[in-house]
């Protein structure tokens, strides 16, 4: 609610109810968008203005405490502004729950209600109070909400794969309605993007299509002022990157959030990324051992559908290659900090060493002697400089169990994997 909106509660334009208003819009404007270097620096000024917004509410007067609004509207300041801080905190919840009694029509008490129960662990009751507040029209900051709690819904209870990605999907849903509400609203853009990130692992770590749809729904949050020094949005970003294996972006990008955040853990996302790409260029420029060369001369044949020619590495054209079928010998696997993908170094026909990632499979899905057929491979070569040093290298990225036949057959049901990644609550 504005400060407008709250001086028509009590008739006046300028009144201490308007006022403490605006404080409190003050205090979550610094929390939403003020991100300095040192985190308690933001504690401290949070808890400044908190103090400021209550003394301000304390200094309402009696006359203007009067109706049954008024009485409702200062409830609801109360409760929103003790519950600014990351805890559950329950003298908010009880202010919060006055409010909605006694004015079932003010959306943003419902809003803030549900955030606060959201916090002590409460999803379905906080939900309740999502839907109530829906209920009286569409709002942006609501189907926000939603969306997110939808993506932790869908990582905390124990149900089945179907009904999780139920949820995701609906948290997809409900990212989009509030993304047309305002097409300007950078956080509705950046709530739109996580969660497509959240369906990438939700759906095991593929389709990469997902990521890409994250980083346009990024993209699109950075076009709002307010959104570019919000550390994590650049972390986020980061991530989609890593993932779609743009690992120079990705550097750029963890390296931001690490600026704005250092608590984010960005520094310590490029240093796995540079720890995994250094491994990757070694093993495909060092490598050197008798067995291994004469286990990629040892490729035997498999027999192609007709809808698949047989190809090389270097025949092969950056992105998906239709119709082309690569035979190759895993040489290696390559051991890294993170989940997914899966590394190897594999050998063609022709002795062209390259990479191979592999997301969706579980972990000895592909061994070291395994002959794999690669259908329709995704191809890039692999070029980032940083701090100095190059790392070049070619590289195939499977997607799904489909674009891989490992020493001739389809990957097994039970060999198809699911990452997960659990959403955080940040209003």
């Amino acid at each position: 609610m504005s400060g407008e909106e709250a001086a028509q509660v009590s008739g006046t334009g300028d009144n201490a109810i308007a006022m403490a208003t605006e404080a409190t819009e003050e205090l979550y404007r610094v929390r939403d968008t003020y991100f300095p270097s040192d985190p308690t620096e933001k504690a401290s000024r949070i808890r400044t203005l908190a103090d400021t917004a209550l003394a301000r509410l304390d200094s309402v007067p009696v006359e203007q405490r009067k109706s049954v609004q008024q009485r409702a509207m200062l409830e609801f300041l109360k409760g929103k502004i003790l519950d600014v801080f990351p805890d559950y905190n329950k003298e908010a919840e009880d202010h919060l729950s006055k409010a909605v009694k006694l004015n079932p029509s003010l959306v943003d008490a419902w809003l803030c209600l549900g955030n606060c129960i959201w916090k002590k662990g409460d999803l379905v009751s906080a939900k309740n109070c999502f839907t109530l507040a829906l209920s009286k029209g569409p709002n942006k900051k609501v189907l926000c909400q939603l969306s997110m709690l939808e993506r932790s819904m869908s990582q905390v209870n124990i149900i089945g794969q179907e009904d999780q990605a139920t949820l995701v999907d609906e948290s997809i849903k409900h990212a989009k309605e509030a993304a047309m509400l305002d097409i300007k609203d950078g956080n509705s853009w950046y709530n739109l993007g996580n969660a497509y990130l959240t369906s990438f692992f939700v759906y095991g770590a593929c389709e990469h299509t997902k990521l890409q749809n994250s980083l346009k729904a990024y993209q699109n949050a950075e076009k709002d002022e307010l959104m570019k020094s919000n550390p994590d949005l650049s972390f986020n970003c980061a991530t989609a990157h890593k993932y779609l294996e743009n690992y120079e972006r990705a550097l750029h990008r963890f390296e931001a959030a690490a600026s704005q955040d250092p608590s984010l853990g960005g520094d310590e996302e490029v240093r796995k990324i540079i720890s995994v790409i250094d491994k990757l260029d070694t093993s495909v420029k060092k490598l050197r051992n008798k067995k291994l060369t004469s286990m990629a001369l040892n490729l035997g044949e498999v027999s192609l559908e007709p809808a698949y020619r047989g190809a090389t590495v270097d025949s092969l054209s950056e992105g998906i290659n239709t119709g082309a079928a690569v035979l190759a010998k895993v040489l290696l696997f390559i051991k890294h900090d993170n989940i997914a993908p899966l590394y190897y170094l594999l050998s063609d026909s022709n002795m062209c060493r390259f990479i191979l990632s592999v997301f969706g499979l579980q972990f000895e899905s592909v061994k070291e002697g395994d002959c794999v057929t690669l259908l329709a491979p995704y191809y890039r070569e692999v070029d980032v400089l940083w701090k100095g040093k190059h790392y070049q290298f070619k590289l195939i990225r499977v997607d799904f169990a489909k674009q891989i036949l490992v020493n001739g057959r389809r990957p097994s049901l039970l060999q198809i994997a699911c990452a997960s990644m659990i959403s955080q609550n940040k209003s």
